[in-house]
């Protein structure tokens, strides 16, 4: 009995880290738009040298460690709603995404904490400095950990509609913000917060369909 009431609360307790990675993330993305509205190339209006800046970044930097943790959670409440029956060439497409997300999401959180250390160090940075350090972090960013969360969201919206576990509009909904993560992240700015978005409704869904089927199992 101990076991089975365990396998109904573990999809909702992990969905609910879900939806803190969401907010987490999102607000990372929001600070870091917010210190840094303009593309890498734009090296007007030096943010080296405006501290509130930095620090809006800074505060950004320190947020991603732990949505990347839960971020893992996320990925455990997601195959824990999926179950065993879960396709193994489309799981392990999903699996590595996912790594491959946190892993990349670090390394532009590494890059842009270097670049601040960097200005910290000097008091201002170069403008060679500033312009790779910008171009490296964001191509970490949309060229390469959004095109991770892209596979990630399409894995995770095929085994959902193949499965039946997801709605038909959320599988829809994963697809189109896939497509938005692939083609328009490195040209739209903000387009980032789709994920994050999807993430959250993914997780309120498992938490209700946790819920639901807590309230119809017999005690």
């Amino acid at each position: 009995m101990a076991r089975r009431h365990q396998a109904l609360r573990t999809p909702r307790a992990a969905g609910l880290v879900g939806v803190i990675f969401a907010l987490l993330l999102g607000a990372a993305i929001v600070l870091v738009r917010l210190a840094l509205p303009g593309e890498p190339g734009d090296v007007g209006g030096d943010w080296f040298s405006d501290a509130s800046r930095r620090r809006t970044v800074q505060t950004a930097l320190g947020l991603i460690p732990f949505a990347g943790i839960f971020f893992l959670w996320f990925m455990g409440a997601v195959r824990a709603r999926i179950g065993d029956a879960e396709d193994k060439f489309v799981a392990t497409v999903f699996l590595g995404s996912g790594l491959l997300f946190v892993a990349t999401l670090f390394g532009a959180a590494a890059a842009a904490g270097s670049l601040l250390a960097a200005a910290g160090a000097s008091g201002t940075g170069s403008g060679q400095l500033q312009y790779f350090g910008q171009h490296f972090t964001y191509g970490l960013l949309t060229t390469y950990s959004m095109r991770m969360a892209a596979v990630f969201t399409l894995s995770t919206s095929s085994i959902g509609h193949q499965l039946g576990v997801l709605p038909r509009w959320l599988s829809v909904l994963g697809y189109l913000v896939a497509l938005t993560l692939l083609f328009v992240t490195d040209s739209i700015a903000w387009s980032e917060l789709v994920f994050p978005l999807w993430a959250l409704v993914v997780s309120l869904h498992i938490l209700v369909a946790g819920r639901r089927s807590a309230s119809a199992s017999p005690s």
